[in-house]
């Protein structure tokens, strides 16, 4: 079992519910749904009393056959049982209308609370989990929701035929009906059976699903660096061994809902047998009639179909609550970050100051004693790390990669939950800020730009949709007096394609910045934001920055020259902590770390740098 199973383990925030705490969340959607369900299990009513009474219909028409108005009889027995067909039609067709309205409201709230709570999820938690994973959940899994929803109210309808038909079996003949109602105890029993074997079986189902939706998702992201490489087959082998994988889960999966069925059906057959020798013993014995005799057979398959389909139901019940499940558990899975109060943010400052902040990836936070969980200063990113940056400075960070650069603007952010000490904003806690508020007074450029598919116009003014192309066209001058835009083939209406590999990667970056200083933030952070940028340009966007930069609180992380030395202030990190700081020339003159640096990345930039 576990060779068929591997690698489909669950996520980390994977939790279990009891099926009636699944139905409860359930229910709660079905509540604005009280009309149409209300109405539905009327018309569920009626067409199961409609199909108990054409078989009642015809017993009594049987009975009567001996009559000499046998013509007339079968004219209005045809006619009478031809009204009842045409009731349950269109009953059933209004009814079917009706639920598939309610289903898919049900699905669309539940989509949309699932893609909701993904994006109030945090960055750490995107870096922890697989996209395409999490894009199985909300897509896939909330579809087979759908089947649970379907199945509850075919269930409905299942419930209310066989309460019926028990009701005409006992009427009838107490003694038959008894006999069938004995039986019905051990197909449920039976069905019930499957329940834990099915949930398991769908669980890993839908696991395998997802784990070929991330090998999908993660090759098309990189399918240039796969193609530049040449690892085409490599990477075809990977997903032809989780397909395989998958493949063996789902042919179990089959297996395992397959074996109901012909079992439930046997039992079936065998009591349909039973009734039927037993009642040909009873017309015999001048105990029952004919009619009572085909009365009871027509409703066995009225009583055990039902029966049958509720206790097969229980198994594919299973793959709903699998499904829903997977879901409630994207939806309340818990946030490492967590605000402590929201209070109001009016315009920044920008006065920043870290105090006494331990930092550690992978670890949580203890809301009480803010203690790092697990974690040794060893561990830590950051370990005790205290930092004042007053309004309005420019700071600028340098050090080697892991030295924790990249991790102070995380958390400035918020992007991650830090799990010792304070950081402040103005002389408040950064956590007991409005964290949708304070984010808007935040700019950030990181590394790697992100563009959305739409125009360049689009992409700069994603912060705000309202805003002219004038509004943007300006916004653009101030890097570069927009020059860069003039040659891209359109524009500010060039398209810029997925993820904006239509520009190279130097464009995607000024787009990038352009849509930041467009949004006119209060604290700008530039995560090497011009490492993609040629000299040139850089130049000239380095001329659009000042002026930007004028007044604004910025930390700036950079290994270009040029950024470095404009900064009011550099501080250099080594394994997150201040070795260095003070000015460009101060640090050179102290001939410490920062002048090893300025040595080994940032000499040959300058333009008074000889070689020889």
């Amino acid at each position: 079992m576990a060779g068929l199973t591997g690698g489909l383990t669950a996520e980390a925030y994977d939790r279990s519910y009891t099926d009636r705490q699944l139905l409860g969340r359930i229910s709660a959607y079905f509540r604005p749904q009280a009309k149409r369900v209300s109405i539905v299990a009327l018309l569920v009513a009626l067409i199961s009393l409609a199909a108990t009474i054409t078989p009642i219909v015809i017993a009594r028409g049987i009975d009567s056959l001996g009559s000499d108005q046998r013509t007339q009889l079968l004219l209005g027995l045809a006619a009478l049982v031809a009204g009842l067909g045409a009731t349950v039609w269109l009953f059933n067709f209004i009814r079917l209308r009706l639920a598939v309205r309610a289903v898919g409201d049900v699905v669309l709230a539940l989509r949309e609370d699932a893609f909701g709570a993904v994006l109030r999820r945090d960055s750490a938690f995107f870096d922890r989990y697989a996209s395409g994973r999490i894009v199985s959940r909300v897509t896939t899994d909330t579809q087979d929701f759908a089947a649970v929803v379907t199945l509850t109210i075919e269930l409905l309808s299942q419930l209310v035929l066989v309460l019926v038909v028990t009701v005409v079996l006992l009427v009838v003949n107490w003694r038959m009906g008894l006999i069938v109602l004995a039986i019905g105890p051990v197909v449920v029993g039976v069905a019930l059976g499957f329940r834990q074997l099915a949930r398991w079986a769908m669980r890993q189902s839908q696991r395998a699903n997802a784990e070929v939706n991330a090998i999908i998702q993660e090759t098309l992201s990189g399918i240039a660096v796969a193609k530049n490489f040449r690892q085409e087959a490599t990477i075809f082998a990977d997903f032809q061994a989780t397909n395989q994988l998958a493949y063996r889960v789902q042919i179990r999966r089959a297996m395992v809902f397959g074996s109901i069925f012909p079992l439930l059906n046997t039992l079936s057959g065998a009591s349909t047998a039973l009734v039927v020798y037993v009642g040909g013993l009873l017309v015999l014995d001048k105990s029952v009639s004919v009619g009572d005799w085909y009365l009871f057979v027509q409703s066995l398959a009225l009583f055990f179909y039902p029966l049958t389909s509720i206790a097969s139901f229980w198994s594919q019940f299973q793959q709903g609550l699998a499904a829903s499940e997977r879901v409630f558990a994207l939806i309340d899975a818990e946030t490492s970050v967590v605000q402590h109060a929201s209070e109001p943010v009016g315009r920044l400052k920008g006065d920043i100051r870290f105090t006494g902040v331990t930092f550690a990836y992978g670890k949580t936070a203890d809301a009480g004693q803010q203690r790092v969980e697990g974690a040794s200063p060893s561990s830590a990113v950051l370990a005790n790390f205290s930092l004042h940056i007053p309004a309005g400075q420019m700071l600028a960070i340098v050090g080697h990669t892991g030295a924790g650069k990249s991790s102070i603007v995380k958390l400035l952010t918020r992007s991650y939950e830090f799990q010792g000490g304070q950081i402040s904003i103005d002389g408040g806690d950064i956590r007991s800020l409005d964290l949708a508020q304070y984010r808007r007074q935040l700019g950030l450029v990181p590394q790697q730009p992100v563009l959305f598919a739409g125009t360049v116009a689009d992409n700069i003014r994603f912060g705000k949709p309202e805003a002219s192309d004038a509004a943007v066209e300006a916004a653009t001058r101030q890097l570069g007096d927009g020059c860069w835009v003039d040659d891209l083939p359109n524009g500010l209406q060039t398209e810029v394609g997925e993820r904006g590999l239509r520009l190279s990667l130097g464009q995607r970056q000024l787009v990038a910045l352009a849509r930041v200083l467009f949004h006119n933030p209060a604290i700008l952070l530039l995560d090497e934001a011009t490492a993609s940028i040629d000299p040139i340009t850089e130049a000239q966007v380095q001329a659009g920055l000042a002026t930007a930069l004028h007044g604004r609180t910025s930390i700036i992380i950079a290994h270009r020259l040029s950024t470095v030395r404009a900064a009011d202030r550099i501080i250099v990190l080594d394994r997150g902590q201040i070795i260095e700081k003070g000015t460009h020339d101060q640090l050179l003159a102290d001939g410490g770390h920062y002048a090893e640096l300025y040595a080994t990345y940032f000499r040959h930039q300058a333009t008074e740098y000889q070689p020889w």
